[in-house]
């Protein structure tokens, strides 16, 4: 008589999205992963995005610790902290130094969030290499627990000003990049509206933004164009794409800024000479230049 075959269960393989390396245990905390190791479909669309995101920053990582051994990293409106989490699992926790000096930062207001990262982090065993603090971005510029220099700085989606003041807070930091994705821009359009009667008609090109969903569009357009100015006459190299996969947002601008001491004049002249033009001189402190521009 023969005696049937003990088979061991084995785990159900992985989707074949998730990328080598990657703890499963962190996707399953994250709700990326179900229990049983499945995606369901927003989920799938999240890491597709995340991912994505991740696949932009990882190059800039591996620059810096070409100079570097530890690797400092600031994520702004981290909300959940997915991109930190993801991270910190495929690059950080492999190029610990043994002062733990890389490390990922955190930065969002909502202390509930703060809260069940850091709890998240410590069941993790991240916490050596994770931080994540109760702040706005403005206040985090000036804030004494984080470090003088950071190397990367990212802002996904922080709203209206907040990527300024991301943009800031790198400049201030002497961040060696930057990963910008800005979201509802509305500063500029504000200043655009207010001075819409005095401007129509003083030329044509005032026509842009005279219908009202002109002036919300053409506003948000601006911003950016100005930020990408501003980067570059901080000496910034500058490109902007679009993010694949972000096809349900509406917005999907990716601004990526890495330091190359570039020449500053030519950007910050021309930088002056679109707010003088589009009636945005009040906007200068935000859109600060250099004192000096070689």
């Amino acid at each position: 008589m023969k005696h049937a075959k003990h088979t061991k269960h084995e785990p159900a393989a992985l989707p074949e999205e998730v990328r080598p390396g990657q703890s499963v245990e962190l996707l399953k905390e994250l709700h990326i992963l179900t229990r049983d190791g499945k995606l369901n479909q927003d989920s799938r669309r999240k890491l597709k995005q995340v991912y994505h995101l991740v696949n932009f920053i990882e190059p800039l990582l591996r620059d810096v610790r070409e100079t570097k051994q530890n690797v400092s990293l600031v994520d702004h409106g981290a909300g959940k902290s997915y991109l930190g989490f993801i991270l910190y699992d495929l690059f950080f926790k492999g190029h610990k130094d043994n002062d733990g000096g890389a490390h990922v930062y955190g930065i969002e207001t909502r202390e509930e969030l703060v809260q069940k990262s850091t709890e998240l982090a410590a069941r993790l065993g991240f916490s050596d290499g994770m931080s994540f603090l109760p702040l706005s971005v403005a206040e985090s510029t000036t804030s004494d627990k984080l470090p003088e220099r950071i190397d990367i700085v990212t802002a996904l989606h922080a709203c209206n000003t907040a990527t300024d003041d991301a943009i800031d807070f790198a400049l201030k930091k002497k961040a060696k990049h930057m990963v910008l994705v800005p979201c509802c821009q509305a500063e500029v359009a504000s200043v655009l509206r207010k001075n819409k009667g005095k401007d129509l008609g003083r030329s044509a090109l005032t026509e842009i933004w005279r219908h009202p969903i002109h002036t919300r569009e053409f506003g948000s357009q601006i911003t950016n164009v100005m930020r990408c100015l501003q980067l570059e006459a901080h000496g910034y190299q500058v490109t902007v794409t679009e993010l694949v996969g972000w096809e349900h947002s509406m917005k999907n601008e990716l601004i990526v800024a890495t330091y190359k001491n570039l020449p500053r004049r030519r950007p910050t002249e021309r930088l002056q000479e679109v707010m003088s033009e589009l009636g945005l001189d009040e906007m200068k402190q935000r859109f600060y230049t250099p004192v000096t521009a070689d």
